[in-house]
């Protein structure tokens, strides 16, 4: 059987016993079985380079070997425990992330995803506060469980209507296509933080669990707000005592560029931070650190059994010394810049880019028609799929599917910034050149 024969049985595999909706990119899915660094080797017998990084989740890089063997050791040791025996691992890691979130008299609780997170954000808020009535923003995304998806603000990842929140959305820091766009960023903020003045007012009790937020969304294109944005939000907030839940899933540990947690460039020091991802480098996690007075108000018990799992705490706590003594968060400022630059010079001459947005390694490429600002899906994914062909792996997020996303390990390196710009730059020339002929 050869490669290609190989690829396409493993999907047509994959169709007759997983669900319809997990989707996948390409027309041809690509299976990724090796990687080293920022390159990943597919079943297809090709080496890419990889600025997508798992979903943001392989952070540092593929078999970095400091994180490897601190996963090795543990594994050799002992694979579990509970919450119920203490995790000495745990605990080093809790300490560890208390000692950098801003967030007053801070607790630790280690679940096993970003969705475990936010719901556990989630039960602690609407049980302090003796409330159901969330806000949160448009074109947010936290989850795929119940109430993550209530509380998602794109409609492409909302799978239901049932909801055990009451939810009000928000305005978010995504000016591009806000009705408030022909507006500078001192009267937008002010515009965003009036209307939310007005729908507290008008559109719940007054006594809300809490106000979510990404700093930088995610799957929602990258949008980044004016740097007063979330200053103006907890202005309003604090009339009313409502905490602020920050969605750090994505944007933490430094890979902005700009602080270690995305809020903390803000100059915000939220109630609760939600983490996962690329904390474990890839290895399942999730967590909350929260003001202690909020995450004691549990009186019922509450246990995680695989949640600060050994192997997984093994994997953090290599993963925080990594980039604490690689000054990753330096980087991932640096050669962010670089590719910041880069997709704006390539910009300035393809038509096909409406926006070029995000900060360090969270970059967002919004596409659409030529001299339009009509999502162009279709190009956005012949933009991924050329990609593909050649040697590069990116993602794509957006409210229509229609943005690019650059996030690349937070190792790289300015050569291998260089090569996926030049890349992008042959991809996104000859997707408009496509795309001009079609009209």
């Amino acid at each position: 059987m050869t490669v290609d024969n190989a690829e396409a049985s493993l999907h047509q595999r994959h169709r007759s016993v997983m669900p319809g909706w997990l989707t996948t990119y390409y027309d041809d899915p690509l299976e990724l079985v090796e990687g080293s660094g920022r390159h990943v080797t597919g079943g297809d017998g090709r080496t890419y380079l990889d600025f997508f990084g798992g979903l943001l989740a392989t952070m540092v890089g593929h078999d970095i070997p400091e994180i490897t063997e601190a996963i090795r050791r543990q594994a050799g040791r002992l694979l579990h425990s509970s919450t119920l025996y203490l995790i000495r691992s745990q605990i080093e890691l809790a300490e560890k992330i208390a000692r950098r979130a801003p967030v007053d008299n801070p607790r630790v609780f280690f679940v096993n995803s970003g969705s475990e997170a936010v719901e556990t954000a989630f039960l602690l808020t609407t049980t302090a506060r003796r409330s159901n009535q969330v806000i949160a923003l448009r074109g947010s995304y936290h989850g795929r469980s119940f109430g993550t998806v209530a509380a998602t603000g794109i409609r492409g990842w909302s799978a239901t209507a049932l909801s055990p929140l009451q939810v009000t959305y928000s305005h978010s820091g995504y000016k591009y296509r806000s009705p408030f766009a022909h507006l500078d960023d001192a009267a937008f903020t002010a515009a965003c933080r009036d209307e939310l003045q007005t729908m507290i007012d008008t559109s719940t009790s007054g006594d809300i669990a809490c106000y979510i937020a990404e700093p930088i969304q995610g799957a929602g294109g990258f949008a980044t707000p004016p740097d007063d944005f979330f200053t103006a939000m907890k202005s309003v907030l604090d009339r009313y005592d409502i905490p602020f839940v920050s969605d750090e899933v994505q944007s933490g540990w430094g890979r902005t560029g700009r602080s270690y947690f995305g809020i903390e460039h803000y100059g915000i020091r939220p109630q609760a931070i939600t983490f996962a991802k690329g904390l474990a480098n890839g290895i399942s996690i999730g967590g909350v650190v929260a003001e202690a007075d909020l995450m004691n108000c549990l009186t019922a018990n509450s246990i995680s059994t695989a949640g600060g799992n050994p192997i997984a705490m093994s994997a953090a706590n290599a993963v925080l010394d990594y980039i604490e003594s690689h000054d990753l968060q330096d980087n991932a400022d640096r050669v962010g810049a670089i590719l910041r630059a880069g997709l704006e010079e390539i910009a300035s001459t393809c038509p096909l880019i409406g926006e070029v947005r995000g900060s360090g390694l969270m970059i967002g490429v919004e596409l659409v028609e030529p001299n339009t600002r009509t999502p162009a899906v279709g190009h956005t994914n012949a933009a991924l799929a050329e990609a593909r062909a050649a040697g590069l792996l990116i993602g794509k997020g957006g409210l229509a599917g229609n943005v690019l996303r650059v996030t690349p390990p937070m190792t790289v390196t300015e050569s291998e910034a260089q090569t996926a710009l030049e890349i992008l730059r042959d991809v996104l020339s000859k997707v408009y050149a496509t795309a001009a002929v079609g009209h």
